[in-house]
């Protein structure tokens, strides 16, 4: 079985509970971790638990991390912010109800939060070896405030031509995914991971300059029903052009580790591959001024040399 095997849906009900507590130990046993079982049963029972109560769907559960450090997370529809224990009034029964499920999870946990996104929000945790008998470790809530939009210093514009939609909505789902990623290895196990801080601090550095400059609203109009292609003009500071550079380096970097299966999340196709390269790269060529490329211009050269260089690779293999 893969490890970076897709989320598992929930329906309605305890049946949901009984679906994610089976998955999540067979996921334990699938990359070797049967020493986290028991931990990762009883935790993802309470976090589908209070996302089936407090909620909203689609409710999913998946496992990421890497194979040393899994992480299951539960990602629901309602961007409420969950209640750490810490926080709860002991006179409130109902708070009090809701809250002991995150104190067993806090227990069964070497690390443990919530991450705030636009469409809803995950709540993860890293299984522990053993039950701890005291209160476990504190949880950590991130993304829910955002900073003041700021005026690009040493400001450039660029221009990005003929922009397909599907690719950059799948960029956009890539490099959330793998921002959270970074994240959440920096947050849970930094000792561990000693460039996981850097690559997080990076990668909130692009989203924030990319969100910024990205001109989403052009984005969004051309998602009308019909429209396949946008150009998009924009303005960003010349230092974000120069390090996009870095990050596309990263990104190679980062499908490495995933077909090492040192993340347990999936590698980027050629096409996907060949767009980030192009997206990102038109920062860095018109960041030292020269003239937009389409991506109809790039595309086809791009992926012939993506598909000649998986068969080198496959050639080698066999």
């Amino acid at each position: 079985m893969p490890l970076n095997r897709p989320a598992l849906s929930l329906g309605i009900g305890p049946r949901g509970v009984q679906e994610a507590r089976r998955w999540v130990l067979n996921t334990c046993h699938d990359i070797g971790r049967d020493d986290l079982a028991e931990c990762a049963e009883l935790g993802v029972s309470e976090l589908v638990t209070n996302a089936l109560l407090h909620g909203t769907h689609p409710i999913t559960v998946r496992v990421r991390g890497t194979a040393e450090h899994p992480r299951v997370e539960v990602r629901d529809g309602s961007r409420e912010r969950p209640q750490l224990p810490t926080e709860i009034d002991p006179e409130d029964d109902l708070l009090l109800t809701f809250g002991r499920g995150l104190s067993i999870v806090a227990r069964c946990a070497d690390a443990w939060g919530a991450v705030i996104e636009e469409d809803g929000k995950i709540v993860w945790f890293a299984p522990a070896r053993d039950f701890a008998e005291d209160d476990g470790v504190t949880g950590v809530i991130t993304g829910d405030e955002e900073d003041p939009v700021a005026v690009p210093e040493d400001p450039v514009s660029v221009q990005i031509r003929g922009v397909p939609l599907a690719d950059y909505l799948a960029f956009q789902r890539h490099f959330r995914e793998l921002g959270r990623e970074v994240r959440l290895l920096a947050l849970a196990h930094q000792s561990d991971y000693p460039l996981a801080q850097d690559l997080s601090d990076l990668f909130c550095a692009l989203d924030r300059q990319l969100r910024e400059g990205v001109g989403l609203d052009s984005l969004e109009e051309a998602t009308t029903p019909g429209d396949e292609l946008t150009d998009v003009d924009l303005v960003a500071s010349r230092a974000s052009t120069r390090t996009m550079a870095r990050f596309i380096d990263m990104l190679d970097l980062a499908d490495e580790f995933c077909r090492q299966q040192r993340l347990l999340s999936l590698a980027r196709s050629p096409r996907q591959r060949a767009f980030q390269r192009w997206y990102l790269g038109e920062f860095v060529r018109q960041g030292s001024g020269e003239t937009p490329k389409a991506w109809q211009d790039f595309a086809a050269d791009a992926l012939e040399d993506d598909d000649l260089a998986l068969d080198g690779q496959r050639s080698r293999a066999s």
